[in-house]
């Protein structure tokens, strides 16, 4: 047993037996056993910081390494019970690496490559000290040690692209990693199973790859292995009440990571939620409030207005697969987009091919990040917001309409004033606050179409249901007519109690004086029994 070749289990152990919550994801071994051998033994899974991207690593050395004896460890998990789990248990060379700790200890790639290169070498001599060398360097020991014992290899590579965050602009030491990279596991017949995993996807230059024998797994498509890549909805379901924690409550700070129709909750988060019995910003403390400042506070790509509308609660249309799968190179706002998805601060809905932020927690930093630096008007918005919410409530259809009409007004320098989506957007902002209380609903289906906004009250409150509809040059009175004859109050389904009929209307152009660009707004109740 080694540090680096066939090392021991002892950092899976600590993670499933000695830790206080964990949750049984041994079943992705079925996955990468059905790997084993074939041509898509290549795997390079991509997922943000604190998603289990090591701990997932951690339990693929403690299977298949040969250093160590993992059948009492796995046997009350339920990867146990797969026809597959005895077959491939421990019967592998496995060479464990984290580039970050190799990139940590030295100066230059070149260095960093050296170390791991000689580190890896000494132990592999040690374990195969019958087998003749001719050659020093890494790949030609281990094509000697195959040749001569026909022993085959698993690699399990960790934070694979350190070096694309931590020397972003060096573009000839990220070659020189990808080339050794290449060298040693493209079309190797002693590697039977690459496992890597980082944040960021692989790195592409120009038309090709220098590892494109990998099969992706990324946020944007995480395929086979969704449901490992943070917590499901029933294992989240499933933790609540062992801790007397509200599920409600979790899934609105913390779900929102839509995979292909699989929704994901934060790991780390709904851990440490569960352990302190309370909520609180946790996966974004491990974050640096920079990282996420750094790209929403660029100047470019009109992405001022995109992450206003993203703020708002709306989804944006991107195609990430422009994206050069690195932090530095960017040539348009889907760009920037799709390193926020794979950084986790929003999520990919694959079959619309749209963006939005995810959850309470990430909203919180994204706030943070605009607090200042040219974001006023949107910031007093959303201050103004618990205000706005308590007159519609009070049915203060004047004081409702002047708060939207300056919210409009005030972020002009923002949003394009004449425009219905920037109406939309404007309303959900001004509204921000309700989303404490409420479900917030867009376009959401009922009756005889689909009403603008839903605002469906949360469980834990006692608090009136709220249907928005928006009007342009026409009257608050059409708008509400509207949501009576297409019954939009059907759209809130099981609820019973108050419904609060909300109708807004903007008069874009002159057909008074005292008209010209103002707002109305008129407000109803009803009951539903």
């Amino acid at each position: 047993m080694g540090l680096y070749l066939n090392p021991g289990n002892e950092e899976f152990r600590n993670a499933a037996i000695h830790s206080k919550i964990y949750v049984d994801k041994t079943e992705m071994i079925k996955f990468t056993n059905s790997q084993l051998f074939g041509e898509h033994k290549n795997i390079c899974v991509s997922r943000p910081r604190r998603f289990g991207k090591s701990m997932a690593a951690n339990m693929l050395v403690a299977y298949y390494s040969k250093g160590c004896d993992s059948k009492e460890l796995f046997e009350n998990f339920k990867i146990a019970d797969d026809s597959s789990f005895k077959e491939h248990l421990n019967k592998y060379n496995v060479i464990h690496l984290n580039i970050q700790q190799f990139l940590g200890r030295t100066e230059t790639i070149h260095e960093m490559l050296e170390l791991l290169s000689r580190k890896v070498t000494r132990e592999l001599k040690r374990e195969f000290a019958d087998v003749t060398y001719y050659e020093e360097d890494l790949v030609s020991v281990i094509e000697e040690i195959y040749a001569q014992t026909h022993s085959f290899f698993v690699f399990i590579i960790d934070e694979w692209d350190c070096i694309f965050r931590v020397k972003g602009e060096d573009t000839e030491a990220q070659k020189l990693y990808l080339n050794f990279l290449r060298d040693l596991l493209k079309n190797q017949p002693y590697c039977i199973l690459a496992y890597m995993t980082g944040i960021l996807p692989i790195k592409k230059y120009g038309e090709h790859s220098a590892l494109n024998m990998f099969d992706e797994y990324s946020m944007t498509n995480q395929r086979e292995l969704a449901e490992f890549t943070g917590f499901t909805e029933q294992e989240v379901q499933e933790l609540c009440p062992q801790y007397d924690m509200s599920y409600d409550k979790m899934k609105q700070w913390y779900d929102g990571y839509d995979l292909k129709g699989i929704q994901i909750y934060n790991p780390r988060s709904v851990v440490m939620s569960l352990s302190g019995h309370d909520f609180d910003s946790y996966w974004t403390k491990t974050e640096t409030y920079e990282a996420l400042k750094k790209y929403i506070q660029m100047d470019m790509y009109n992405l001022k207005e995109l992450v206003t509308r993203l703020i708002a609660g709306s989804s944006i249309e991107i195609n990430p697969d422009k994206f050069q799968n690195d932090m530095t190179t960017f040539a348009s706002a889907d760009d920037v987009l799709t390193l926020l998805v794979h950084l986790g601060y929003l999520t990919y809905d694959f079959d619309t091919c749209t963006v939005h932020i995810p959850n309470q927690e990430v909203q919180k930093e994204f706030i943070n990040c605009i607090e200042d630096g040219g974001w006023e008007p949107v910031m007093d918005a959303i201050r103004k917001s618990e205000e706005l919410l308590a007159a519609t409530i009070r049915g203060e259809e004047e004081t409702v309409a002047r708060m939207i009409e300056n919210a409009h007004q005030e972020n002009t320098s923002i949003l394009a004033y004449n425009d219905e989506n920037s109406l939309a957007c404007v309303i959900a902002l001004a509204y921000y606050s309700v989303k404490k209380n409420y479900v917030v609903y867009r376009e959401l289906a009922g009756g005889k179409g689909f009403a603008d906004m839903v605002f469906v009250p949360r469980k834990t409150t006692q608090t009136p249901a709220i249907v928005v509809e928006l009007k342009w040059n026409q009257t608050a009175e059409a708008a509400i007519t509207q949501i009576k004859r297409k019954q939009y109050v059907e759209s809130l389904k099981d609820y019973r109690g108050e419904v609060i009929l909300v109708g807004i209307n903007y008069e874009s152009k002159e057909l008074k004086k005292d008209d010209y660009k103002k707002h109305s707004c008129k407000i109803e109740r009803i009951t539903m029994a």
